[in-house]
């Protein structure tokens, strides 16, 4: 038995197909599935039923997956002790982020943390909140930075900070003309949303508690895929839309002009890192948490955790 085969079989497991397994390994689909057989015949049992599709542990090799995982992590909190007591700073950081954080935040953080901590290799993807919590679960990715609270069994939360959310509003809007507005002043047909996926589409339909809307008479409907797209829509168009404190930091005086803010107690976001239950790297992830804290603007540091809209 052998940490690579314990490796490939929580890898079928979490893809129940084989191809797809080897490819997230890196290696050929006939080297998974010799590396699985030879573990089967070791033990003398079959960890995986391929009568099925796709295909599914036994009830046992379910519980040796489960036990699997557990020496794996293990030998991460083993290897991280070590790298500790040798005073290295090393390794692979694997993090995912939601896309209406990524270009905003990561410019904040990225360079001063490479530049900081050379010997780390950082590995950033844009997932939306339920790929980048099924990437945790399955550990393609060590730490997650989105927005909360999320409630997910497994997953703890460590909050970073709270965004202020803000009204974008065309000049045509009746809004416009208002020096704090009421989520009730924004006229729902007229809002431009992000498209399904995205958690803070939810947080606006929240905010501003909406209801489905007949589009029947409509001649144009569109849901954007970000939140630079639904800000130049409100800028050509009439209309509204939402944008976190972190969207408006470099604007131009000319947007700003278009920008309002709710009335107290104004509506936050949580933005936090998360991680899985049986994480490791635990120093790396310590680290990841402090830069980013550190390079927050310092407004968005004093915002306080009231108001925070449900995702």
């Amino acid at each position: 038995m052998t940490f690579v085969q314990l490796e490939y079989i929580i890898a079928l497991d979490t893809h129940r197909h084989f191809a797809e397994a080897a490819a997230s390994c890196s290696i050929t689909q006939p080297t998974l599935s010799m590396q699985i057989h030879k573990l089967e015949e070791e033990l003398d049992l079959k960890i995986f039923d391929r009568s099925k599709q796709p295909v599914v542990p036994t009830e046992t090799g379910t519980a040796i997956i489960a036990q699997a995982k557990k020496i794996l992590v293990a030998r991460g909190q083993l290897h991280e002790l070590i790298q500790n007591k040798k005073g290295k700073l090393e390794g692979d950081l694997r993090i995912a982020i939601i896309p209406t954080l990524a270009p905003y935040l990561l410019p904040l953080f990225v360079q001063n943390f490479t530049k900081k901590y050379p010997e780390v290799r950082l590995t950033v993807n844009e997932m939306t909140t339920a790929h980048l919590i099924a990437a945790l679960r399955s550990g393609k990715v060590d730490a997650g930075i989105l927005v909360t609270p999320l409630q997910e069994p497994g997953i703890r939360e460590h909050p970073l900070f709270y965004e202020e959310l803000m009204a974008y509003v065309s000049k045509k809007n009746a809004a416009y003309k208002k020096t704090y507005v009421l989520p009730q002043d924004i006229d729902p047909s007229k809002l431009w949303l992000l498209e399904e996926g995205h958690c803070f589409r939810s947080q606006i339909v929240n905010l501003c508690q909406l209801r489905k809307i007949s589009v029947e008479n409509s001649h144009f409907s569109y849901e954007a895929g970000s939140i630079e797209t639904l800000r130049r829509m409100v800028e050509l168009n009439d209309g509204v839309t939402i944008l976190p404190e972190l969207a408006t930091m470099d604007m131009p005086l000319r947007q700003m002009q278009l920008v309002r803010h709710f009335k107290s107690p104004t509506p936050m976001r949580e933005v936090s890192l998360v991680v899985h239950r049986d994480f490791v790297k635990k120093r790396l992830i310590d680290i990841l948490r402090e830069e980013i804290i550190a390079s927050i603007p310092e407004k968005i540091k004093k915002n306080k955790n009231s108001n925070v809209i449900a995702v």
